[in-house]
């Protein structure tokens, strides 16, 4: 069985269930200010799981594409990557635990033939404080299924500090068995949904040695202990609670949101704890060794070279396809940090030449079934990979010159350091010049300690890397600021005037397309409540009687109190009416269609028709163009070839 086979043997599976199969989600979430990337499965599905009807219905399944930023550090050991697929499927307001849990079992056990004995569950003790109780059900629910195996599931508390205890069925509190976009549930913000779940765990076995060798050795190991033993494979939240006023209150229908990483599974399912020998990195992992004449598995930090390079390479691979070009802002900024440390980390393994085309096309070739984008993309994908490595390796260059310039004062620096004169004034200097040398020419932090070696000085290693984070989460955290205010009070919170200024866009977008001709079209959006900002394809710089003339086009609208009205319909039909819909990769087959003007006049988009706007898209409106006051275009600019950019406000 492959990787590939497993995720459609899901998609069969809840096919089977009354589930309806979706695309995956863009990795850049669409007006969600809360994250630069689609992290988990929930994200996308946040609004539905708070009541909005989703038009496939109340059964949903999909492989969400999921990247976590966070993660690029962690990537080096057995089971870290920063990309993933979630295999996912929810109930929406439907089923509960009853029918949630058996499905489970029966997909792993029978589906995928998981032996039960490397089986292991956790449930939720349940909190006083939040006034939510222990999950019984969910434990009396696996302890059947387990006893029908005959498998005695015992059911014991405290694995933290007593270890297994001849436990299968194991109660954490909500710091292990509690999930939410924000965490914990004391970090969760008013109005954010969340639940307690159940995982499962599959046991790699006591014979590896895993826990002796880690650094948890003098510690209880028990199914949340890192040391690589247990390795969780699904989560089944159920999403019945909503943060009200700093309390719990029931949302107006119980959730079942599962999540199971498709790599995890696949590990378990070829019983192998090191995921990147399952096969969807085989093509990239020979490609290496082709290169570098070394083999993954014989040297600890070889080893570690290669899992970087094959988790870098796939998760800028997929960015890239979906619009995160590499930069030094936003998602782009992790693209391109990404890409440098795999050619970076390259070096270690002794591959000199450029190699991102044929380690980039090994990526695509493997999921170019599941994925037929990164197929039609080729060229553009691995255009912009070759484009980067060049620019990077030109970066090298200057910075061996940069690093000749600044030797001396180097050189004092560490004077200093092996006299053992060292004090941390002297590490916080090393790592300004190393976090310099990173934020002008991209040059990790690594490649900073290389060049301390060929001088033939030793430093505490993880004292400088101590430091060097810290300049680093210094500029995160200007970066921050500024994301902050970029994305304040974003369309994700739903505020009135969130609402207002994404109507506003689809009255510009028209209004534009009247003036400047239907080869317009949407590249992108912004909205906070105190801005719109709208992306647009649009060769040069628009004139002042072009901006005036949009400008009266929406006012107009706005003037005309159009009513806004919504349907579902197939996307053909939609398409097949000229609506409007520049996306079509992120379409469902069933889309809803908003309406600004008479719906009972379903004619073109036109400024003079009773139809004012016609568009595919998720929502939410105003129910009437009068109430979003006057419309002002505060800034008219270049974004990148052939885009230009629109800054407007609401007064």
């Amino acid at each position: 069985m492959t990787t590939n086979q497993i995720r459609q043997k899901y998609f069969d599976f809840f096919q089977k269930k009354q589930h309806e199969i979706i695309a995956s989600a863009s990795l850049l979430p669409d007006n969600d200010p809360t994250t630069l990337f689609t992290g988990s499965g929930m994200q996308p599905m946040i609004s539905y799981l708070l009541g909005q009807k989703h038009p496939k219905g109340t059964r949903i399944a999909d492989s969400q594409r999921c990247f976590r930023a966070q993660d690029i550090d962690e990537v080096g050991d057995n089971r870290h990557t920063t990309f993933f697929e979630m295999l996912g499927n929810w109930s929406l307001g439907d089923y509960f635990k009853e029918e949630q849990i058996p499905w489970m079992w029966e997909f792993l056990t029978q589906e995928l033939g998981l032996d039960v004995s490397n089986l292991y569950v956790t449930c939720f003790v349940g909190s006083e404080e939040l006034g939510i109780p222990r999950d019984e059900i969910s434990a009396k629910l696996w302890q059947g299924l387990f006893e029908s195996k005959g498998i005695e599931a015992k059911i014991v508390e405290d694995a933290e500090q007593k270890g297994m205890q001849g436990g299968r069925i194991f109660y954490y509190s909500e710091k292990k068995n509690w999930w939410s976009r924000s965490g914990l549930p004391q970090n969760m913000p008013d109005g954010e949904p969340g639940g307690p779940d159940t995982e499962m765990f599959w046991d790699f076995g006591a014979s590896l040695g895993l826990h002796e060798a880690s650094k948890w050795k003098n510690e209880p190991c028990h199914v949340n202990c890192d040391c690589g033993r247990f390795v969780e494979i699904g989560n089944n939240v159920f999403m019945e609670y909503q943060k009200v006023n700093g309390g719990f209150e029931k949302l107006a229908q119980q959730n079942v949101d599962f999540g199971g990483g498709l790599e995890r599974v696949a590990a378990a399912v070829f019983n192998q704890n090191d995921i990147f020998k399952i096969d969807l990195f085989d093509g990239v992992r020979a490609t290496l060794e082709e290169l570098s004449g070394k083999i993954y598995g014989e040297d600890e930090q070889d080893t570690m070279a290669f899992r970087v390079i094959l988790d870098h390479m796939r998760a800028a691979v997929f960015l890239i396809s979906d619009g995160a070009y590499p930069s030094n802002k936003d998602q782009g900024y992790f693209t391109r940090r990404l890409v440098r440390r795999a050619i970076q980390f390259s070096t270690r393994l002794g591959i000199t030449e450029n190699f991102v085309e044929r380690a980039s096309g090994a990526v695509i070739d493997t999921y170019k079934d599941a994925y037929s984008e990164l197929e039609e993309r080729r060229s553009e994908i691995v255009g912009v990979l070759q484009k980067e490595e060049e620019k990077f390796r030109k970066a090298l260059d200057r910075a061996q010159k940069q690093y000749q310039k600044i030797e001396d004062d180097i050189k004092k620096l560490l004077e200093g350091l092996s006299n053992d004169n060292a004090d941390d004034a002297a590490y916080e200097k090393l790592a300004g010049i190393s976090s310099d040398l990173y934020q002008t020419h991209g040059l990790p932090f690594e490649i900073f300690l290389e060049f301390i070696e060929k001088l033939g000085f030793s430093v505490d290693e993880h004292k400088l890397a101590r430091a060097f984070e810290a300049q680093f989460k210094k500029h995160q955290e200007v970066s921050r600021q500024g994301a902050d205010q970029k994305f304040k009070g974003g369309l994700a919170d739903h505020s009135d005037m969130s609402v207002k200024y994404h109507t506003a866009t689809h009255l510009l977008h028209i209004a534009l397309r009247a003036v400047l001709g239907d080869h317009v079209q949407q590249k992108g959006s912004n909205i906070t409540p105190e801005r719109l900002r709208f992306d647009f394809s649009h060769p040069e710089k628009m004139t002042d009687q072009q901006i005036v003339k949009v400008e009266q086009l929406v006012n107009g609208a706005i003037a005309r109190d159009y009513p806004v009205t919504w349907q579902e319909m197939k996307v053909d039909d939609a398409y097949g009416q000229k609506v409007i819909g520049f996306f079509p990769e992120k379409y469902d087959e069933v889309v809803k269609v908003y309406t600004v003007g008479d719906p009972s006049h379903p004619g073109n988009a036109n400024p003079d028709e009773p139809t004012f706007s016609r568009e595919i898209c998720g929502g939410p409106h105003v129910e009437h163009t009068g109430v979003l006051g006057k419309f002002t275009i505060t800034k008219e600019e270049s974004c990148s070839a052939g885009v230009r950019r629109i800054k407007a406000i609401l007064e």
